[in-house]
């Protein structure tokens, strides 16, 4: 999953490079500070002392790092703790009515129109059971701010938590406790110290975490095990989707975007011709295939993910996440909130 930059200390929330692009990960400030790895963070560096997300008109435009659908609901999470519901297909939203950590938010998942979890800035894991309106935490590493980028689970009892150096989190007991996973070392790697992005699952029930340097973690096992694939790319996959028909497919750096229609053995580049860095894949209940990009790029592909025609925006908005109604629409996201066309 990819990250904007949170707002804690000296770290900005949003930062632009020129040419108008987002600051894409924490990750990318830390290596900026010389900090390769979680031994090389200071020691001194401030504890987070945690306050409940502010309720706040300001709230709705805020930036949106992920979506999930629960039940005919959707949730976004985001920056400042922001969750923000939808019950009429994205044309109103409004802010969840309790969100015990006001840090950044960014990854949700519901395993049903109830039940889900949302993961973020500090390893924090919240969890709720009433479809997004109130959150507890389950979670959260005053110690160390190793974000969490993406959080799946298989079952409502089952799940996993992913995020910067290669943290992977496990839990059997709806998230009552969790349990860090240890990773073996990438190959030619000392040590398992990559960002792992985007965990996903196709339908036979394989995992899939899109992953920096042209990885994607492969499990057959339900996680026991896992193994690094490598697609031929350099560049971080920052989203990822398996299809109904078992193709996978990861997305990120520079429009980057790869294919495996062999249960992730070989893989294909498919690139279109934006070069805008892919956040967020999704299918559609028709079959298609939707990507959304920064500088304001959507992404369609009508066969399988075989090819993709992209379109910009005029206003070159920065296109954070993508959901589907249950009648077919889009609801797009940005750093600026849901998207109003």
């Amino acid at each position: 999953m990819w990250c904007l930059l949170p707002k804690f200390g000296d770290f900005p929330s949003v930062s632009r490079l020129a040419g108008g692009k987002t600051v894409i990960a924490l990750a990318c400030f830390l290596a900026i500070q010389g900090y390769a790895t979680a031994a090389d963070l200071p020691n001194d560096k401030p504890q987070l002392v945690v306050h409940p997300a502010e309720r706040t008109a300001s709230a709705l435009s805020t930036a949106v790092l992920g979506v999930a659908k629960a039940g005919k609901r959707i949730v976004s999470v985001g920056d400042h703790g922001a969750v923000l519901l939808s019950d009429d297909d994205g044309a109103h939203f409004r802010q969840a009515e309790s969100v015990p950590i006001g840090s950044m938010l960014t990854a949700v998942h519901f395993t049903d129109e109830k039940r889900g979890w949302a993961v973020g800035q500090w390893g924090a894991i919240l969890r709720t059971d009433d479809g997004g309106e109130t959150w507890k935490v389950q979670r959260v590493d005053l110690a160390n701010d190793r974000p969490l980028f993406s959080v799946y689970f298989k079952s409502v009892q089952e799940g996993w938590a992913v995020g910067l150096w290669s943290l992977m989190l496990h839990t059997t007991n709806g998230g009552a406790t969790w349990d860090v996973v240890t990773l073996p070392p990438p190959p030619g790697s000392k040590k398992a110290d990559i960002n792992l992005n985007s965990i996903f699952a196709d339908e036979k029930g394989d995992l899939f975490i899109s992953a920096e340097r042209g990885i994607v973690l492969k499990s057959s096992d339900a996680g026991k095990s896992w193994t690094y694939v490598n697609t031929g790319y350099a560049g971080s996959f920052w989203s990822g989707v398996a299809l109904k028909d078992g193709t996978v497919l990861v997305g990120g750096l520079r429009g980057s975007i790869y294919r495996s229609a062999d249960e992730g053995a070989t893989w294909s580049n498919v690139s279109s011709n934006l070069h805008s860095s892919v956040t967020d894949l999704v299918q559609q209940s028709n079959g298609a295939v939707v990507g959304v990009a920064l500088d304001g790029v959507s992404l369609l592909s009508k066969d399988d993910g075989k090819t993709f025609v992209g379109v910009q925006r005029s206003d070159r908005m920065p296109l954070t996440a993508v959901t589907e109604t249950h009648d077919g629409k889009l609801v797009l996201f940005s750093d600026s909130g849901p998207v109003k066309e």
